[in-house]
């Protein structure tokens, strides 16, 4: 019998956020996958070990996922991490892989889920809370009402868009292009909110265009809402 891959969200940052689920699958688990080179360092497992100290004591599998779109880098460094993952899933050995946020939002745990999967190996999904959830919770405003229409967008990937459709759009994945960011959001005259780091020791809150700084961390989420939506 193979063993089963998990792909389980462990929230934005702050670790009274995970879900009893997640918790339960680390603590029943001994092997534990990290997307990084050096999983003790990696956010995702800092995050989980507050929430289950158990953690520490665990396996950890680290399997490398550069910050790159090369996608012959990409396509390199997931292959070679599905093919570590299944060298463990042969042995009839489950295998947690802890991913920030929800594994079915922009996770790159999805690309590795799609190779173990065509290989013939059985994944499942625990969702996490997004971060662009706590990040309105922590500016307590709602992201949508009524019959809004609700916009997530890779900002990075994505900079040549105006903003121009109705209803509200969460900018993800914006840190290092954020003066790019913060023009095209300029010029939409939304009214904009900024968590830096949600949930984290070092979060930072900005509440407008003009406060958020050029150099942003990669954990940043924006909120850009119609000017009559935010009060």
């Amino acid at each position: 019998m193979k063993g089963t891959l998990y792909g389980v969200g462990v929230g934005p940052g702050d670790p009274e956020l995970m879900t009893l689920k997640a918790v339960r699958l680390i603590r029943e688990n001994m092997i534990i996958a990290v997307p990084g080179a050096d999983p003790k360092e990696t956010v995702a497992y800092k995050i989980a070990v507050q929430a289950v100290p158990e953690l520490a004591e665990k396996e950890l599998l680290p399997i490398y996922m550069p910050m790159t779109h090369d996608p012959e880098e990409l396509e390199k460094n997931h292959t070679k991490g599905a093919m570590a993952l299944e060298e463990v899933l042969d042995q009839g050995k489950n295998i947690v892989f802890l991913t920030l946020g929800d594994p079915c939002v922009y996770s790159t745990f999805s690309y590795l889920q799609k190779r173990v999967e065509k290989d013939g190996y059985h994944t499942e999904l625990v969702s996490g809370i997004t971060s662009f959830c706590a990040a309105a919770a922590r500016l307590n405003i709602p992201l949508s009402e009524w019959n809004e229409q609700l916009h997530v967008v890779p900002a990075v990937h994505r900079l040549d868009s105006t903003l121009n459709e109705s209803g509200n759009y969460i900018l993800m994945k914006s840190g290092k292009k954020m003066n790019q960011v913060k023009e095209i959001l300029s010029q939409s005259g939304r009214d904009v909110l900024m968590v830096e780091n949600c949930g984290m020791e070092n979060e930072h809150i900005y509440r407008s265009v003009e406060e958020i700084p050029d150099d942003a961390g990669y954990y940043s989420l924006i909120i850009a809402k119609e000017s009559k939506t935010l009060s």
